[in-house]
């Protein structure tokens, strides 16, 4: 049954722009531009950009992490449409990781999957001091939420209810995904030069930029989607610093928070992922669902890496559950008699 509806959603999305009509031609991209803002500053200085969405005393709070060469508004379809859902009941909250969107330009040495870790840490330390929490990630935001939870495992212990874990990898992509996409002489030459000669660092923007964003571009959708949509995507990895988008390819290619699953064996977590993921196989989810025995994992066809803007409904739905499950006592949730 459910994948007579995928494919129906596919020919429904299809017929729209074979008669020229773009389903997201009136969409408000910018709706999280009138939520409340604020700036978390990260340990290390850098300021984050945070919104947020719902009332601030709410009882649970889920945090989004957004993904490489992303930014917060990669939640567009999510913010809207749970708001509506949830209504005052659940608050939100949204951030850009250091070096995307409006947050601040980090140091090439922190570029690292351990200090995205402490940034979610510093956002919900300042932002959601207290409550309940869900985590949810997208790619590199996914391994974000391993790393804080290694170095941080009191917070996930104490106060994190569940985990949606969205097109991501418990370890790195050096022979796999983005890692293999992008080793290429030129990517390697202009990683060398952001370390030890910046002054020369502008001379490869350009050749850097014509190499890394056709790779992330094609891998973004797996069946055709709106043109607005495509653009909405684009924009933000045009939009990324390519310093930082090449500072940042070393640790998602050498990562290791594996050891950081053991603090989710006893929550519930939701690992979706797309089986046209090139950018991080589909493989790395079963693997990921393998290493959670408490994990649901949803599978959506013919979906790329951008998942949750490409099939929101699904992600919808699997944060939905998730969320309602994170919430029905431990008895009924694990079915313990």
């Amino acid at each position: 049954m459910l994948g007579l509806l995928e494919s129906l959603a596919i020919v429904v999305r299809e017929t729209a722009f074979r008669s020229n009509k773009d389903p997201l031609a009136t969409e408000n991209l910018d709706l999280m531009d009138a939520d409340r803002g604020s700036i978390v500053t990260a340990d290390d200085g850098v300021p984050l950009a945070v919104r947020e969405v719902g009332p601030a005393d709410a009882q649970l709070t889920v945090v989004f992490v957004h993904g490489y060469c992303l930014r917060m508004s990669s939640w567009h379809f999510q913010r809207r449409a749970l708001e509506q859902q949830w209504g005052s009941s659940v608050r939100m909250v949204f951030y850009d990781q250091r070096g995307h969107g409006r947050s601040g330009v980090p140091s090439a040495s922190s570029c690292t999957i351990g200090q995205l870790g402490l940034d979610l840490d510093a956002v919900i330390r300042s932002v959601v001091p207290k409550g309940r929490i869900v985590l949810v990630g997208h790619s590199m935001g996914g391994m974000s939420i391993l790393s804080m939870a290694r170095q941080r495992s009191s917070v996930v212990r104490q106060r994190v209810i569940g985990a949606v874990l969205i097109s991501t990898t418990a370890a790195g992509l050096a022979q796999t995904g983005v890692g293999r996409s992008l080793q290429n002489p030129a990517v390697d030459a202009f990683r060398l030069a952001v370390r030890t000669s910046p002054g020369l660092v502008q001379f490869g923007r350009g050749a850097v930029r014509a190499i890394i964003s056709p790779v992330l571009r094609a891998a973004s959708y797996g069946t055709r989607v709106s043109p607005r949509l495509v653009a909405f995507s684009q924009s933000m990895i045009d939009d990324t610093s390519v310093v930082t988008i090449v500072n940042f390819l070393e640790t998602l290619e050498l990562h290791d928070e594996s050891a950081a699953l053991a603090e989710f064996e006893n929550i519930p977590v939701s690992v979706v992922c797309g089986d046209e993921d090139w950018i991080i196989p589909f493989a790395s989810s079963e693997a990921l669902t393998d290493a959670l025995p408490k994990s649901e994992m949803v599978r959506v066809r013919q979906g790329g890496h951008l998942v949750q803007l490409e099939f929101p409904e699904q992600v919808n739905g699997a944060i939905l559950r998730l969320v309602a499950r994170a919430s029905e006592p431990k008895k009924k949730r694990w079915g313990v008699v």
